[in-house]
């Protein structure tokens, strides 16, 4: 849902208070379109906003929508490749969705809540906690702030789970609340999307699932309260240090990728030009000082990656010494496997900790076979986006042997 709120404030349907339903990918198996969390937004009267597959299921979801808005229900539609019937609806890149379709009126317990924080800032960040699993009552929390938000005191978490309702002490309601934490925190803090199915209280107002599993003399139970969580963090930061060729071509790239990229520099004259204009900010400072003071101001997350450029052990070294020390996703680090070798030897005589070594991405990026400055950022944006994703099938050249590039060495370059 979070997808739609810089085009929310100005739908027509939603400022004139016209009925709605939201339609949204709970679940993706093989290759689909769009990941889970992505929603589409349908009127009563038939405007739409949002997609969710690029067109293969589209019609099929407007119709449950409508329907849902009739009858106030909600519903799960499951969507595949059938081989069976061509025409049927359905994915023809051959992956599976299951999407929640339920309906959304304008007051503030709905899309209301939404539209006070659609006009704001993109990038603030902000959380979507919806209750899928069809009870009926309060279906949705806002949470301005995922990063401190505190579920265990939160009232309108409490609200959510149905526990107003319910007749617990208060020792009780603080359990249910914090076995919600223990699943809740890491998608908010992590600026994620996940589902969350907890336990349902005991008295809960869960949704009865008939005779339950494993019940004796056919007893019902309700079913575990689930939950939708989408969380949205500010940009995650990417430092990029060594004004030079290679973070020239860097910085764009990773702006791409929707990071906030900082270049640093020691060298005024270097850091100063034009070519470096793209980047969210420029710092003239010694790597090493300027990477240390943001530490201490808190601008250093376990989401900031640090790309090493300067190729000079003079910066390089205290720089990575100071870089391996912190909770950060990614520090890697330009060069041959001569000068990493060589690198290797100067952080351990400074004292780095082999295992923390181990946490160095040295060469830089994967096996492309990447010669010129844009290809290296290739290179390097790729072995990001496998390194976050966890993806197997891509080889990092540090993990490689044997030289990087099979240039003829008439056209090398110096840090080959």
């Amino acid at each position: 849902m979070l997808d739609l709120m810089p085009s929310l404030a100005g739908w027509r349907p939603a400022a004139s208070g016209e009925r709605c339903a939201v339609a949204t990918i709970i679940t993706a198996s093989g290759s689909v379109p769009r990941p889970p969390g992505t929603s589409m937004l349908v009127s009563e009267s038939g405007e739409i906003l949002g997609s969710l597959s690029g067109g293969c299921v589209e019609g099929a979801v407007v119709a449950s929508a409508l329907e849902v808005m009739a009858d106030g229900g909600t519903r799960l539609e499951a969507f595949g490749f059938s081989r069976e019937d061509a025409f049927a609806v359905g994915l023809t890149c051959g992956g599976e969705l299951e999407v929640h379709i339920q309906p959304l009126d304008g007051s503030a317990a709905g899309l209301g809540a939404l539209q006070k924080f659609a006009s704001g800032d993109p990038e603030r960040p902000l959380a979507l906690i919806r209750r899928i699993d069809g009870v009926s009552g309060r279906s949705m929390s806002v949470v301005p702030d995922p990063c401190t938000f505190g579920i265990a005191g939160s009232a309108e978490l409490a609200a959510l789970l149905g526990l107003d309702a319910l007749n617990l002490d208060t020792e009780s309601r603080k359990e249910v609340l914090l076995a919600a934490a223990a699943q809740l925190e890491p998608l908010l803090r992590g600026g994620r999307t996940g589902l969350v199915r907890l336990a349902a209280p005991q008295g809960c107002g869960g949704v009865s699932s008939g005779t339950a599993h494993g019940a004796e003399g056919g007893r019902t139970s309700p079913e575990p309260v689930t939950l939708l969580v989408e969380s949205r963090l500010p940009q995650a930061r990417l430092l990029v240090f060594g004004a030079n060729d290679f973070g020239a071509a860097l910085v764009p790239a990773a702006k791409l990728l929707g990071y906030r990229v900082t270049l640093c520099d020691a060298r005024p004259a270097f850091s100063a030009q034009e070519r470096f204009a793209a980047a969210d900010e420029v710092a003239t400072d010694w790597p090493h000082r300027y990477l240390a003071a943001e530490a201490a101001a808190g601008r250093i997350d376990s989401r900031t990656v640090i790309c090493v450029l300067t190729h000079d052990p003079k910066f390089d070294i205290p720089l990575l010494r100071e870089a391996l020390e912190l909770d950060v996703a990614f520090v890697g680090a330009l060069g041959s496997r001569r000068s990493h070798r060589q690198r290797i030897d100067g952080l351990l005589e400074a004292g780095v900790a082999p295992e923390r070594l181990a946490r160095l991405h040295s060469p830089i990026g994967l096996d492309l076979g990447a010669v010129t400055p844009a290809e290296v950022a290739v290179s390097i944006t790729a072995e990001l986006i496998a390194a976050r994703t966890g993806a197997a099938a891509c080889t990092p050249l540090r993990d490689g042997s044997g030289r990087i590039h099979s240039i003829p060495a008439s056209q090398e370059i110096a840090w080959t």
